[in-house]
């Protein structure tokens, strides 16, 4: 016996063991109580077992027959289960999404972007990652994320990516800085120490280009860190300058003393977005987030 004719005459059974009458239970299957009995027949000859007796003009379970109904009911039970869980993890209801965000979109995108999510598909489990772009990248290349939200420009064959909303990397500093509300060249800015991230993050490679193009000596360097979250407090006890997303600064910090020094020639604009491998696959929960993602962009 093929499993589907065995599912379909299991309903039928079900059915028949609830009514205790065929008659009855041919008329609420729309089918001929002739094709209602061949199937009784057909299980209990594949189950070798008699599973209803006569009493009178109706039927009963025999104590086999009470078996194969509890089991069914189980089996039609986890069925429908199945095909509701099935469902949801079609429609992104359902499932893990393993994202990587750099500290920016982690700060001011991302909690919107999770509220939205549990909203619509509070059974989606969303597995986050807050890093640095490129070791973010370097994770998502091995196949240990499915998308990073922060950055674009990887110029990297093995990556895709989507724009989803843009953004501005300024200098900030102390709101009692010197250069605090005034007009300044850049090269004004070679005369104090910074708070950078590492030599292999773009958005400090660009900063330094500047200088370099501009025939400026080399940024004075104190302090090298990969955690954004960090770098306020240590811009607010230090008095260092940073190169920190103007959403960054925007997002609360003004609380820690923080402004932005204004200068177009060390003003980045960039995009931010969704990056993901290739040739990799996206869930439809891992779809349903990026379409998230862009709301809260257009929200």
């Amino acid at each position: 016996m093929s499993i589907n004719l065995q599912i379909r005459d299991l309903v039928y059974f079900i059915k028949v063991a609830e009514l205790g009458h065929l008659g009855r239970a041919s008329e609420a299957l729309h089918i001929s109580q002739s094709a209602l009995s061949k199937c009784i027949d057909r299980l209990e000859s594949a189950y070798d077992a008699e599973l209803f007796e006569r009493i009178g003009r109706g039927i009963r379970l025999t104590d086999a027959g009470q078996l194969l109904r509890d089991r069914s009911l189980q089996i039609e039970r986890m069925l429908d289960e199945t095909h509701r869980q099935t469902s949801s993890l079609g429609k992104g209801l359902a499932g893990t999404i393993r994202v990587g965000a750099a500290a920016t979109t982690a700060e001011y995108l991302m909690p919107k972007a999770c509220r939205l999510l549990q909203e619509q598909a509070p059974a989606v489990v969303l597995d986050l990652q807050i890093g640095m772009n490129d070791v973010l990248h370097d994770s998502l290349r091995k196949g240990l994320l499915d998308i990073v939200v922060g950055p674009l420009g990887t110029r990297d064959d093995d990556l895709v990516e989507q724009a989803i909303a843009d953004d501005e990397v300024v200098v900030a500093a102390i709101a009692n800085h010197p250069l605090a509300g005034q007009a300044f060249s850049i090269q004004a800015l070679c005369d104090y120490r910074w708070i950078l991230s590492s030599p292999s993050v773009a958005t400090r490679q660009w900063l330094e280009g500047v200088f370099k193009r501009h025939g400026l000596p080399p940024l004075q360097v104190a302090i090298v860190t990969s955690s954004i979250a960090a770098v306020p407090n240590l811009i607010a006890e230090t008095g260092l300058l940073s190169f920190v997303s103007r959403q960054y600064l925007q997002a609360g910090h003004h609380a820690h003393g923080l402004v932005e020094l204004h200068n177009p020639a060390t003003t980045l604009r960039r995009s931010l977005g969704v990056v993901r491998r290739t040739d990799g696959y996206l869930s439809p929960a891992t779809r349903r987030f990026i379409e998230v993602l862009q709301q809260v962009n257009h929200s």
